[in-house]
């Protein structure tokens, strides 16, 4: 079954779900084409994410920062409550402390746990909207953001 374009969220609204054969029989409705091949533990899953983006640049987000940091790049990045939609993830390739809206050093990469949902809810601001793809994961068009509170867990070993 192809996968079908589907509207998640708009203007912060959720709008849709997806729906694999199976889940979409179970809730009554159309299957989207989300779902992955059988048998899996997974279901389905939206691939291929637009997310529409801002209009702050990456130095204009780092200029409004009194102390945080700048993460260039996640990898290693895994479910691990699918009810409250919890990732682990590590930085990687260039994590840097902002103070007083500057870049001032380099530091060591951090261990993330991390509710999407509620990373989504303290985004502060959106740049731009690019296509971006890793090693091990799907291509998706997503702007960089500024989020506060984002949970590190702890300094990684590398």
């Amino acid at each position: 079954m192809p996968r079908q374009r589907v509207v998640l969220v708009d203007q912060g609204v959720v709008k849709n779900l997806v729906f694999s054969r199976r889940s979409a029989k179970e809730a009554g409705t159309k299957p989207t084409g989300h779902g992955f091949a059988l048998p899996n533990e997974y279901g389905e899953a939206a691939l291929n994410l637009v997310v529409a983006g801002g209009k702050t640049s990456v130095d204009e987000m780092i200029a409004s920062t009194d102390r945080g940091l700048l993460v260039t790049r996640l990898w290693y990045i895994r479910e691990v409550d699918p009810y409250e939609k919890i990732m682990t993830g590590m930085t990687r390739d260039g994590l840097f402390l902002i103070e007083n809206g500057k870049v001032s050093k380099a530091t060591r990469n951090f261990r993330f746990n991390q509710s999407v949902l509620e990373m989504l809810r303290n985004v502060e601001c959106l740049g731009p909207a690019q296509r971006a793809a890793g090693e091990e994961a799907f291509e998706m068009v997503v702007p960089p953001m500024k989020i506060r509170e984002f949970h590190f867990s702890e300094v990684t070993k590398f």
